[in-house]
């Protein structure tokens, strides 16, 4: 049985895992990605600083190094080939391709120059080709980052590293070069709801306290809880309780004078970015905590404030993406499904966020891609899946002109990539440009 993979995140390689482990039926898998590079995220969304989250990759690697994996790179559902050739050349196809844009805040402002998606400014330092040709503005001392997850905290946490924390990351030199001499000098964090509420994660939070250049400040107002927050935090034994042991600690501290700081500010939420031609500030209202059908959500007193800033990252959540021909909610931003298998579609799957929404860390997605295999080779089993035509995606791709990237030309990137980090400390020295990426990953390739 031949299976396509649309996807190479974690959620992919986990699919490819599950299916190449099957031996009734046995299971070929070609995994496809748009990028000429696989990994998803675990490249382009982990903080360079956290490599030993990277690390994961190496559990990738063994996957594909399996017989019956393939890899076919810079192939893109919808413009390279459609979700039609895919059902005609593969008994299944799996869709593992994230959550691959931002949620929109809906205020005015929202689109002013300075105004950006913690998305695209994750993508930038981290070396994703379709953002290379961003500027951000860093000469501005304060930056407002609006949210409270773990990925707000990377954004903060990056602007305030110091060259020393910098120089031994997987960070694009622009980036560095840009941060190193960055104007920041403040780093303001808002959630909407209060800190027992914060989606961020105790390691991700204990960091911002162990910088070299940034105080944190906590003002300890913000830390006396309403008595639904108590019974909140009683309930969560683990992360709230971790999280607020931290933000007390942090209100207790003496700022050091390190040459910046991170503030972060609870139940504040924007109402407007604010600005003529440019960012100029941030309108936002005060809001309290209510109880309504058993949820705490925030709710505006009507107080309002504006806090002057040149920059803001929004860092409200991930959304799915539509892929041409495959159903789509666009409410929640997945492919409609059950336990993994399309509503509306034959003989497709889906995995990961694009399944689920952006929830969960990477380990999450084992399990999540596991369930949906498991159909998968059920409906296998029970005759469901059979493909029409007899031709290969390489033959087609051949036919049509198409230059892809075989695992062989990512394992070319993935050794010049090394071989230029090694002398300067690094892991690597990532290529971020789409004709380098292409010429060092095609170069595998003869025809």
């Amino acid at each position: 049985m031949r299976v396509a993979v649309v996807g190479s995140g974690p959620a992919g390689f986990y699919a490819a895992d599950a299916l190449l482990k099957s031996e009734d039926p046995q299971v070929e898998v070609d995994v496809i990605d748009r990028l000429p590079t696989p990994w998803g995220l675990v490249r382009l969304g982990v903080a360079p600083d956290h490599e030993n989250i990277k690390a994961v990759s190496r559990a990738f690697e063994k996957i594909a190094a399996r017989p019956g994996f393939r890899f076919f790179g810079n192939v893109e559902v919808g413009s390279t080939v459609s979700h039609q050739d895919l059902i005609e050349l593969y008994d299944a196809v799996v869709y593992t391709v994230g959550a691959q844009t931002d949620r929109r805040l809906g205020i005015p402002g929202e689109d002013l120059p300075g105004s950006w998606a913690a998305t695209a400014f994750v993508a930038w330092y981290n070396g994703h080709p379709d953002f290379q040709h961003l500027q951000f503005d860093l000469s501005h001392e304060r930056v407002v980052v609006i949210g409270n997850g773990n990925v707000a905290i990377d954004c903060a946490r990056m602007l305030a590293l110091t060259p020393e924390e910098l120089a031994p990351t997987d960070t694009t030199h622009e980036a560095i070069d840009a941060i190193n001499g960055a104007g920041v000098r403040e780093i303001l964090m808002l959630g909407r709801r209060g800190p027992v509420q914060a989606a961020f994660t105790p390691p991700e939070l204990k960091e911002l306290g162990e910088l070299a250049g940034a105080d944190v400040i906590v003002d300890g107002a913000d830390l006396r809880l309403d008595e639904a927050s108590k019974r909140e935090l009683d309930a969560d034994r683990v992360r709230a309780h971790r999280n607020f042991e931290l933000l007390e600690e942090f209100a207790a501290r003496e700022p050091e004078g390190k040459p910046r700081r991170i503030a972060l500010r609870f139940l504040v939420s924007p109402v407007a970015i604010l600005g003529e031609d440019k960012v100029e500030g941030v309108e936002i209202v005060h809001n309290e905590l209510v109880e309504e059908n058993g949820r705490i959500v925030a709710r505006s007193t009507g107080e309002t404030e504006v806090i002057p800033a040149g920059l803001v990252l929004r860092s409200v959540g991930y959304k799915g993406v539509a892929l041409p021909g495959v159903p789509f909610d666009e409410r929640s931003g997945t492919i409609p499904n059950d336990r993994g298998r399309v509503e509306g579609a034959e003989r497709t799957y889906a995995a990961g966020w694009i399944k689920r929404g952006p929830s969960g860390v990477i380990g999450t997605n084992k399990k999540d891609a596991a369930e949906t295999v498991e159909l998968l080779l059920e409906d296998a089993r029970a005759g469901r899946l059979a493909r029409r035509d007899s031709g290969t995606l390489e033959a087609l791709l051949d036919e049509r002109g198409a230059f892809y990237v075989e695992y062989e030309g990512w394992q070319a990137i993935d050794a010049a990539e090394r071989s230029m980090g090694e002398p300067l400390g690094r892991p690597r020295v990532k290529l971020h440009r789409w004709e380098k990426l292409l010429e060092t990953g095609l170069r595998k390739i003869t025809r």
